[in-house]
C-alpha cells in the first residue's frame, strides 16, 4: 500500500513565515503579505539597498587615504585588536567583491 504525500499548503506558509520574519514583521503581517506581497517585496527591495550602500561605505572606509592626504594621528592597540579589525576589513571587501561581481539582471526581456 502506497502512502499520497500532500502538505495541504505548509511549504507556502512556511515561506510567507519566513518572508515576514526576514522583514521583521509580526505575525499580523502573514495575511497581508499572501494577499498582497507587492508593498513588502519592495520594503526588502529598500532594506538590501541600504545593505548594500552601508556595505559600500564600509569598503571604502577600510581603505588606506590616498597619497595627497595627511596623516592622522598615530593610535596604539592590541594586536588581538588589530587582527580582529583586519578579519573584519577582509570579510567587508569580500561582500563588497561579490556584490561587484554579481551580474545585473537583465529586465528587457
Amino acid at each position: 500500500m502506497s502512502v499520497i504525500e500532500h502538505d495541504f499548503g505548509a511549504g507556502k506558509r512556511r515561506k510567507e513565515k519566513r518572508f515576514r520574519e526576514l522583514l521583521s514583521l509580526d505575525a499580523l503581517h502573514e495575511q497581508n503579505v499572501r494577499a498582497n506581497p507587492l508593498p513588502y517585496l519592495e520594503r526588502a527591495s529598500e532594506r538590501i539597498f541600504q545593505l548594500e550602500r552601508i556595505l559600500f561605505e564600509a569598503a571604502l572606509a577600510g581603505r588606506p587615504p590616498a597619497e595627497g592626504d595627511a596623516a592622522g594621528e598615530t593610535v596604539t592597540i592590541s594586536s588581538a585588536e588589530y587582527q580582529r579589525l583586519v578579519a573584519c576589513r577582509a570579510v567587508v571587501e569580500t561582500a563588497f567583491a561579490e556584490i561587484q561581481a554579481r551580474p545585473e539582471s537583465d529586465d528587457s526581456v
